[in-house]
């Protein structure tokens, strides 16, 4: 699937303020290397059904283990063993014995202490590595965690490795620590790397999968059709700690679904909820939803959060033009697109904005191959779309008691035609504060 960095911005999938991204929310790695490998994984949607059904898989089968995860592993264990590589070693005897063991652990002191210590935790590290091979060995593994799996059983049996695991780390002599940081640092420095590359990436998919086991996320069914179509039962923003919980139904007859409700009503947190949910799903993560099927999507552009470019001397009216043109060009391709569009061309007047909306809506709805989900407050257009049987009108309904606002979050059949902006700039006592000046 294709996505640019506009469309990760719009979809919280990482943001300045980390607490509020989907990848905090998703996060629960125990090591530096396994957060970073998280990162990745989230700015990278896969390009085959294949990849997104074998992720699928290894997260399942990942939390079915889960409770049987080795803890031996700590960032610690893996931080000893990394700069223990950049640390600077008075060199070690390179047939160490009883002697001039001795000798250089009363001669280098420090260092020597610094290579027991690394010894230590390679030596947890080695055997919690042998315990994860332990509990998946066994189990038909997903391509992902066979090949890991097996990359590690063949590093880990080399002889020294296997002599390593069998150590008592508090009852060795000085002989054998050094014996072991010379193998450690001069002959397993690239193994011991790509091993720590290896759980980098398996802590980063133990992350995920806790985290959907945890937040009760499903996996979706997602096939190769050719035509377009998102069928979601509950599907919710995993951002939010009370979510509301929408259906939604967007198929090759009915691809455009035209948005409208008062601002603070939820249109921008159900097209957030939709794209959000479709951009886990091509990562092979669960999602948010009691529900879920839908197409393999080629890509997924969103039009959300557009802003001016001062220094280039671009307007916002300007980029929300160039943003809409890049967005035909590109799904002008023939493969299946999902396009989400919050509050289409805000940037100029109301008589404009109008002309424009009705102009770019006309052309969307005809492309077969795209799935719209567009949201506006221009409410009177939708009236002059009625005539075509392949746009869906939804509203989210608001309603005034004691001049207070009250939002139900639902999602309604129809348009929505509530002006609320100067009732809400009364309630937040705006009025009041203009009328005193």
């Amino acid at each position: 699937m294709q996505v640019d960095k506009t469309t990760l911005a719009d979809l919280s999938i990482f943001h300045s303020e980390e607490e509020q991204s989907v990848f905090h929310h998703l996060n629960q790695t125990q090591t530096n290397g396994g957060r970073e490998c998280l990162r990745r994984l989230l700015a990278n949607p896969l390009e085959s059904l294949e990849e997104i059904t074998d992720t699928q898989r290894t997260l399942q089968e990942l939390i079915e283990v889960s409770a049987q995860w080795p803890i031996t592993i700590t960032n610690g264990t893996i931080m000893v063993i990394e700069r223990f590589y950049e640390s600077q070693v008075n060199p070690m005897p390179s047939h160490p014995n009883a002697v001039n063991s001795i000798f250089y652990k009363l001669l280098n002191s420090q260092d020597y202490s610094l290579v027991r210590y690394t010894v230590e935790h390679a030596i947890d590290f080695s055997k919690g590595l042998q315990a994860i091979v332990s509990l998946l060995q066994e189990r038909k593994l997903s391509r992902i965690l066979a090949s890991l799996i097996a990359r590690i059983n063949m590093l880990i049996s080399k002889n020294t490795v296997q002599q390593l695991l069998n150590e008592d780390k508090k009852a060795m002599g000085p002989a054998a620590v050094l014996f072991y940081g010379n193998f450690i640092r001069d002959h397993f420095k690239n193994q011991f790397f790509e091993l720590i590359e290896i759980y980098d990436r398996l802590d980063a998919y133990l992350s995920i999968a806790n985290a959907t086991r945890q937040y009760g996320f499903i996996f979706p069914d997602i096939s190769n059709s050719n035509e377009p179509f998102i069928d979601g039962k509950g599907v919710y923003h995993m951002l939010l700690e009370n979510p509301v919980a929408y259906d939604v139904e967007l198929k090759v007859d009915r691809n455009f679904l035209f948005l409208t409700g008062a601002n603070m009503a939820g249109k921008s947190t159900f097209i957030k909820a939709v794209g959000t949910a479709v951009y886990l799903a091509h990562l092979g993560f669960g999602v948010p939803a009691k529900q879920m099927r839908l197409s393999f999507f080629h890509g997924l552009l969103s039009n959300i959060q557009v802003v001016d470019n001062i220094i280039k001397g671009e307007s916002f009216f300007f980029n929300e033009v160039q943003r809409i043109k890049k967005t035909i060009e590109k799904i002008s391709d023939g493969h299946n697109w999902l396009i989400l569009i919050d509050e289409l061309f805000k940037g100029t007047n109301q008589q404009d904005a109008v002309k424009c909306s009705l102009a770019v809506i006309e052309g969307l709805r005809k492309m077969k191959n795209g799935l719209f989900v567009l949201s506006t407050h221009l409410y009177e257009i939708g009236h002059e779309l009625k005539i075509h049987p392949n746009i869906q009108f939804h509203y989210f309904e608001t309603s005034v008691q004691d001049d207070q606002l009250l939002f139900s979050y639902q999602l309604k059949e129809g348009i929505s035609n509530d002006r609320l902006g100067y009732l809400i700039l009364k309630k937040e006592g705006v009025v009041d504060l203009l009328d005193k000046l």
